[in-house]
């Protein structure tokens, strides 16, 4: 049950990074959980330990992440962070 949850959680922050970034139209449900989970996984590692990671902090490291995942992803493939 975790995972589901983890997989629900990771979309929908990788849907609300890629609204902010204006490349929703570009992507899927599925690359939508992706960039949600890879982008929890670079706010923990990195966000988290300076804002404080615990409780709903945690969502926002995660979310951080995950814009910031784009920004790089739309860096290299389009020359410009957008």
């Amino acid at each position: 049950m975790g995972l589901i949850i983890w997989l629900i959680i990771g979309g929908i922050i990788g849907w609300l990074a890629s609204l902010v970034m204006k490349t929703d139209g570009q992507q899927g449900i599925i690359l939508n959980v992706v960039v949600g989970i890879i982008g929890s996984w670079i706010g923990g590692q990195f966000i988290a330990p300076m804002i404080g990671g615990a409780g709903f902090m945690g969502y926002v490291s995660a979310f951080i992440g995950a814009v910031i995942l784009l920004a790089i992803v739309n860096l290299f493939r389009r020359g410009r962070v957008r």
